[in-house]
């Protein structure tokens, strides 16, 4: 348990759970955050941030959904990961889809692959998928990086366009990779 709710998931560090009311001013930040977006998105405004979550909490009908992610030892949302269903203009539409994004004061110490390798786990024993893809701009190294620690592998085929992306747009090309069940 957390001091404020149920936690959905536990590991050694971290604690990802449901986002609450209390944790919008902290997923905002990090929305509109030009560093945190820069390859991402566009940074996003309170409203916007209110829309992305409204959106995720429609994937927990069928047990899906992104989660904050506290840390065990101090509390307080230093980010954001989980599973979504892929976006119908992706080349893998309807697919499980993994993501994160995680404040900058929180970065290069493991968090972001700790909550995604827990989230992951998740799917596995949780969700009925064969397998599970994640997408990012083609200029996101850091989170392709990611991708290939966690065992996922690039997806050729799952090179394309972004269309939430003007052409010309550095975030436009994107990738996908994916990772089988296990």
């Amino acid at each position: 348990m957390t001091a404020r709710g149920a936690a959905v998931i536990e590991t050694a560090r971290l604690i990802l759970r449901v986002p609450e009311a209390a944790d919008r001013a902290a997923l905002h930040a990090m929305w509109a955050d030009p560093r945190v977006m820069a390859d991402l998105g566009p940074v996003k405004d309170a409203a916007q941030s209110d829309a992305a979550l409204a959106r995720h909490e429609g994937y927990r009908r069928e047990g899906l959904g992104f989660w904050v992610v506290e840390r065990r030892d101090m509390g307080g949302v230093i980010g954001f990961c989980g599973l979504k269903r892929a976006d119908d203009y992706v080349p893998f539409p309807g697919a499980v889809e993994i993501g994160w994004m995680f404040a900058e004061a929180h970065w290069g110490r493991g968090y972001a692959r700790e909550a995604a390798a827990a989230s992951l786990d998740w799917a596995w024993t949780r969700v009925g998928a064969a397998r599970v893809i994640a997408i990012t701009a083609a200029v996101n190294a850091k989170s392709r990086a990611l991708m290939a620690r966690l065992g996922l592998h690039y997806v050729e085929s799952g090179d394309f366009d972004h269309p939430l992306f003007a052409p010309g747009d550095r975030l436009r090309a994107s990738v996908t990779y994916a990772i089988d069940r296990p």
